[in-house]
């Protein structure tokens, strides 16, 4: 990247919010230390109230480099942690990975590239799922189908240029601050929230594919049902936060949702051709696993149907049931876009 051996490049703080990663903590930070960046780096991990070994090999981390630091975050929220680790580095370019997240090679340079590019606050690129076993292959396959996600760029891929909200994202840290970070009543959808204030406030987020970051699927049907549900729930809150944020991809779990469950309700009472919504639901995850599970074993191939199902049956559900209230405890905690020039006068 750096062609010019006079221009220094700048540098570069890393955050990490860790919650019960001791999985893949160790890989995530030896991905990012292995990143091929002539300036100079650092790693800030937030370490949530985890009951698993992470504490400890972030210990083992931070006396193996120099480079690598940790910050408490007692709460164990994403969004908080993610202030805790910005409050606590000091680089001007601020680059997200998640505790299982595992960046590609130059991904750091590439993003500083593209921010010097673009002139953007924010740039981001493509969570492409990668599986470790059968299921993970299966889950990885469907997050990255049209059939799961959608037209989700940053899940499926997609042309370079402004988005709404991108994966985790690499951030100037006059843009953070003069949003005042994360707002801690998302408890997801945090990155939409603050990308939203960004680009109200006139600032330009970035989608590219030539950013890449591998992330490891959730590790069975529970956890995955549990993290879509979260996803759904909080979509809806987004929705009422912001009108007009809602389309056709978001509402289309939640309608097979209600679809279904009348289908099986006029089948069992009414007639049986009440059953002809949920079977062509059936029919058309299994028809879209097969060219989901090109090149996957048998065993995982057969998967991909369970894991598409969990996926919008989880989101639907999250999406009907996320309560106003909370939605109206969001709204409250609004805060204004800051422009740079409202920040600096």
């Amino acid at each position: 990247m750096n062609a010019n051996p006079d221009v220094r490049l700048p540098a570069v703080s890393v955050i990490m919010p860790v919650l019960n990663e001791e999985r893949h903590l160790r890989g995530a930070v030896q991905a990012i230390l292995a990143q091929e960046y002539a300036g100079e780096m650092e790693v800030v991990i937030a370490l949530g109230p985890s009951t698993d070994r992470t504490d400890e090999i972030a210990a083992e981390l931070v006396a193996e480099d120099a480079r690598v630091h940790t910050v408490p975050n007692p709460t164990g929220r994403t969004p908080a942690a993610l202030n805790a680790a910005i409050n606590a580095s000091r680089h001007p370019i601020v680059v997200r990975v998640d505790g299982h997240g595992m960046l590609s090679q130059n991904y750091i340079a590439t993003a500083v590239r593209l921010l010097e590019e673009t002139g953007a606050q924010n740039v981001g690129g493509i969570m492409h799922a990668e599986g470790e076993n059968d299921w993970e292959h299966a889950v990885a396959a469907a997050m990255t189908s049209k059939i799961g996600v959608g037209n989700a760029a940053f899940h499926t891929g997609g042309q370079a240029g402004p988005a709404d909200t991108v994966y985790l994202g690499v951030f100037r840290r006059e843009a953070l601050e003069q949003q005042g970070g994360y707002n801690v009543e998302f408890i997801r959808a945090q990155d939409w929230e603050l990308n939203f204030r960004i680009r109200e406030a006139g600032g330009l987020v970035w989608f590219s594919p030539e950013l890449r970051v591998s992330y490891r699927p959730r590790p069975s049907v529970k956890a995955l049902a549990k993290q879509y549900k979260d996803y759904g729930r909080w979509r809806h809150v987004v929705a009422r936060f912001h009108e007009g944020s809602i389309n056709l991809r978001y509402l289309a779990p939640p309608a097979a949702v209600c679809a279904i469950a009348a289908g099986i309700l006029v089948g069992a009472v009414l007639t049986p051709w009440g059953f002809v919504v949920p079977g062509g639901y059936l029919a058309a995850i299994l028809l879209g696993s097969v060219p989901a599970g090109k090149g996957l074993p048998l065993k995982a191939r057969l998967q991909i149907p369970v894991a598409l199902a969990t996926m919008h049956m989880s989101w639907g559900w999250g999406f009907l049931t996320s309560p106003r209230a909370l939605a109206r405890k969001v709204i409250a905690s609004r805060r204004p876009a800051v422009r740079a020039d409202a920040a600096t006068g």
